[in-house]
């Protein structure tokens, strides 16, 4: 089984784009160091400690919806409801890693574990 590295995960209210477009589904990836420790050297979370929230985020989501590239202005556009649930799933899945069930077919009895972020692409089978 591959590590698992990027989380998908669906906002509670979604980005709304310039042309109306409602953007809910998204993928986070594991941060880095580097992500971690660049933005503490950007001049608007050195002015601002709560801006570090808004870089970080931008720097870890890989996707939102059909927007690829996630940028400052896309993170400080988000509801708060959305920006809320974000950190969160980053706290989930850096600090945590993600939650798993262990669970039995009962028609095979087949053992398995199920990733709760990552619905069933992430699940790890025990048997292979």
């Amino acid at each position: 089984m591959a590590f698992q590295t990027e989380y998908p995960f669906t906002l509670p209210k979604g980005f709304v784009d310039a042309e109306g477009t409602l953007h809910r589904n998204g993928v986070m990836r594991l941060a880095t160091a580097k992500d971690e420790i660049i933005p503490l050297q950007d001049y608007r979370v050195q002015a601002n400690r709560a801006y570090l929230v808004i870089i970080l985020l931008s720097r870890v989501i890989v996707r939102l919806g059909d927007i690829k590239y996630i940028d400052t202005e896309i993170i400080e556009n988000l509801f708060s409801t959305d920006l809320a649930y974000l950190q969160e799933f980053y706290r989930r899945i850096n600090e945590e890693g993600a939650p798993k069930v262990h669970a039995k077919c009962p028609s095979c009895q087949t053992e398995f574990d199920i990733d709760l972020l990552g619905g069933g692409e992430g699940a790890a089978r025990a048997g292979g």
